[in-house]
């Protein structure tokens, strides 16, 4: 009798992903093991994946840094979803002769959440929302977005997204990234102006960033500074791309009004992090590309993949 490969799926945090299709076939090849919950520590994540040939990873959740992949001898293929994976050392994959191979994705989730995340802090939704439930009525005033000025850092295909929101809206749209020219800004809908004055003159700032080591902590404490006292801050691209500490200095000094986040330095954010309790911060979970229509995607994907792989 053939031995069944070792494939294991981790941090399927909803422990949704069998459900998505039909993985008989999978089954008559490959013992499937499904992990709920995230490991942060390297010797955790080397004893629980020393069994496995086959690991399928949601992108930039379990690290594979060259320490863990080291240590798998049994690994000979990574399945990321998404087409890039900052989680992954792909260098060392490649010299201890670990293929990864991908899957395909669609990047509507994020600039839909990102849009939710702006109207729901113009219009005080969880506080008023809260009120209601509480049996009380009207405490908050709101803003309109209809003349305001919303700075895009980053107007790549997100950022292009969300030009086009803002200006269904009446919005004034401004961007700046260290490669966008007045040419492409322009296209888009946008002005461009410098780092500075974006954060000078937006209402609204939403990062939409690729994080690298260039990108890293782009926005610190100088940036911050130049906001306005009544602006609001969104990012639901990558949490290192913000200082951490200089963004909860500025929400707890009310150096701007709020800040609506679903990435973090840490993640899962951790239980007693400030994140989680200040006020004037609308946290979600890193849910931006978490929807059933990319789920479809990335589990038809992850079995196509397997399948290719064990067929060889």
């Amino acid at each position: 009798m053939k031995t069944l490969t070792q494939f294991a799926i981790l941090d399927d945090y909803q422990n949704i992903a069998l459900s998505y299709g039909d993985w008989s076939e999978i089954e008559e090849l490959a013992e499937i093991t499904v992990f709920t919950d995230h490991l942060t520590e390297a010797t955790e994540i080397i004893e629980r994946l020393q069994p496995f040939e086959v690991i399928a990873v949601m992108r930039e959740r379990t690290p594979m840094t060259r320490e863990i992949l080291s240590q798998l001898p049994n690994l000979k293929l990574i399945i990321s979803t998404g087409q890039r994976n900052a989680s992954i050392d792909i260098k060392a994959a490649e010299e201890f002769g670990i293929a990864i191979a991908p899957t395909r994705y669609i990047s509507n989730g994020a600039p839909e959440l990102t849009w939710a995340l702006i109207l729901a802090l113009a219009k005080h939704l969880i506080p008023e929302t809260a009120n209601v439930r509480k049996g009380g009525w009207q405490t908050e005033i709101g803003v309109d977005l209809k003349g305001k000025t919303i700075g895009i850092v980053g107007l790549g295909n997100i950022g292009s997204t969300i030009a086009r929101y803002a200006k269904a809206f009446e919005m004034e749209v401004i961007a700046w990234s260290e490669n966008l020219t007045e040419e492409k800004a322009v296209a888009q809908g946008a002005r461009l102006v410098t780092k500075e004055e974006l954060f000078l003159q937006a209402d609204f700032v939403t990062v939409h960033l690729i994080l690298s080591s260039r990108s890293k902590g782009i926005i610190g404490a100088k940036e911050l500074s130049l906001m306005k006292a009544s602006a609001f801050f969104i990012n639901t691209s990558r949490g290192p791309l913000v200082e951490e500490a200089a963004l909860i200095n500025a929400l707890e000094r009310k150096r701007i009004v709020a800040a609506g986040l679903d990435v973090y330095e840490i993640e899962p954010l951790p239980a007693q992090h400030p994140f989680r309790t200040l006020p004037n911060v609308l946290a979600t979970p890193h849910i931006g590309y978490v929807t059933d229509q990319t789920y479809q995607i990335f589990y038809e994907d992850i079995k196509s993949n397997l399948g290719e792989w064990l067929a060889k």
